[in-house]
């Protein structure tokens, strides 16, 4: 059976469905976790089982590879699997018991025990750059509903056809999983949007999108008469810094290997690197000849939207029209615009530090050229916020006070590697300080984000027989566990 799928485009339309989430929400929110993991399971074998329609649809709207949109769909359903793993062992709602102690070290203990409870109604923008993975079933619904959570999603008008499907796909393997109706549910157009953003029953915001379109949303949720978690990934530069030695002795491999990175998806990647730092021994001849014959294997694509092409064009231009700036690889005008490289010294750098904030969404890129290694920490430090910062280093290179700058700066600190692409896993960071994100303590990637749709509650001298399952001594959900300080794994009982 096809679901009909019905979209909130007014406010009034954006009401009735946050009233029927919050509905079902409040069904869900104190279930047992393998019956939260059996949900995700369904939704992830439903996108595998529709993966050769919706990858169609995809190649249709946004220009993306088949093989590019095959494997965004995979991540998104291996995800949703390993988010349902992460709900069943109990690690995200963090279980934490404190057994009365008359003798605690600070007077006598009360018995207390703290749990990690849903949020709500969460509300998630669509991305335009990843159709699957930041989309529709992308990592913050996929987080949201591993939470315990509602969702009404954001769809994004860059490919609004395979977001409705995969919207149908999603809200008919809820249903045939027992999912309360009004669980999933999707709105579209602006109205929708900021109806959605100042909506009582919603208690949080994801968003995958621009500085400027998130800001706005970020500033609209805090100026709410109760504000709400806004989890907003904005923009980022990932700047790359090359030592003298790695510099000395594989800068070819080096300049191959960003030149394949910054293309990437049409340099359409928030972890693109939009910025290589090189010692000022690359002569500009030397860096020409190199990154020209690397960047020739570059596959050149229309960009996803007509918005982002004009944008990407704006960026590039002003960047370019900067004082000190040359073009090193003259890019084109093109719809599918070839690959464009700008070239600085690091001394116009120090005194218009602009050039290093200005992300340029699309296949263009700058390489700085600098005196000294000891100087590279001082330009580290003019930058803002990342989601990723790399270094390239060898054995002789001194990289200590660089290291500890960038994790002042960055979420994600690379070694001899490159930042696009995001791996999914326990230890995965995909965050940084603003305005790489409006909530650095957070990640957006990994299962550690379902924690961002969480909040604590404490429950105090509560009798057993009353306290959540996750609280009792039984622990009836085998879940794992920490018992006055000590870790009990999932499966065991006190």
């Amino acid at each position: 059976m096809t679901t009909t799928l019905t979209i909130a485009t007014t406010p009034e339309q954006v009401d009735a469905a946050a009233q029927e989430a919050h509905t079902a929400f409040l069904l869900v929110a104190g279930e047992e976790p393998a019956a939260r993991a059996g949900r995700l399971h369904a939704i992830a074998d439903a996108l595998r089982n529709n993966a050769e329609e919706l990858v169609r649809l995809g190649t249709e709207e946004t220009h993306l590879a088949e093989a590019r949109l095959q494997g965004e769909l995979r991540r998104s359903a291996f995800q949703l699997d390993l988010f349902a793993d992460e709900v069943r062992s109990g690690v995200a709602i963090d279980a934490t018991i404190d057994h009365a102690d008359p003798d605690w070290g600070m007077g006598p203990r009360p018995d207390i025990r703290r749990v990690n409870v849903p949020l709500g109604v969460v509300g998630v923008f669509g991305a335009s750059n990843f159709p699957f993975a930041f989309s529709v079933m992308g990592g913050d619904s996929a987080a949201a509903l591993a939470a315990g959570c509602a969702v009404l999603h954001k769809i994004h008008p860059g490919h609004r056809r395979l977001a409705v499907r995969t919207a149908e796909i999603v809200i008919e393997a809820l249903r045939d999983a027992g999912a309360p109706e009004g669980l999933f549910a999707v709105v579209d157009g602006r109205p929708a949007a900021e109806a959605l953003v100042d909506h009582p029953l919603v208690k949080a915001i994801g968003f995958t999108g621009s500085t400027a379109g998130g800001r706005a949303l970020f500033d609209r949720a805090n100026a709410r008469p109760v504000p709400i978690p806004f989890y907003g990934e904005l923009g980022s530069i990932n700047p790359v810094f090359v030592l003298p030695s790695a510099w000395e002795n594989r800068s070819k491999d080096i300049l191959a290997g960003f030149a394949g990175s910054f293309t990437m998806g049409m340099g359409q990647f928030c972890t693109k690197p939009g910025v290589l730092f090189v010692p000022d021994t690359a002569t500009p001849e030397q860096l020409r000849t190199s990154l020209a014959g690397a960047l020739q294997a570059a596959p050149l694509a229309p960009l996803l939207t007509p918005g982002l092409r004009e944008g990407f064009g704006q960026a590039r231009d002003e960047v370019a029209a900067a004082d000190g700036v040359e073009a090193l690889i003259q890019g084109s005008d093109e719809e599918a615009p070839s690959p464009t490289v700008l070239l600085v010294d690091a001394e116009t750098i120090a005194r218009n530090p602009e050039v290093l904030h200005r992300e340029m969404f699309g296949p263009a890129a700058v390489v700085v050229r600098y005196r000294g290694g000891a100087d590279l920490p001082q330009f580290a430090r003019q930058m803002e916020g990342q989601l990723t910062a790399t270094i390239q280093a060898d054995d002789g290179d001194n990289a200590a006070e660089l290291l500890d700058t960038l994790t002042g700066i960055a979420g994600r600190v690379l070694w001899n590697g490159w930042p696009t692409g995001v791996t999914v896993s326990y230890a995965q960071q995909h965050g940084g300080p603003y305005p790489a994100t409006t909530a650095p303590g957070t990640t957006s990637v990994g299962t550690a984000a379902i924690g961002r749709f969480l909040r604590p509650v404490a429950y105090q001298d509560v009798p057993d027989a009353a306290l959540p399952p996750a609280l009792r001594d039984s622990n009836p959900w085998r879940i794992a566990r920490r018992i006055d300080g000590r870790f009990e794994s999932a499966g065991g009982a006190q």
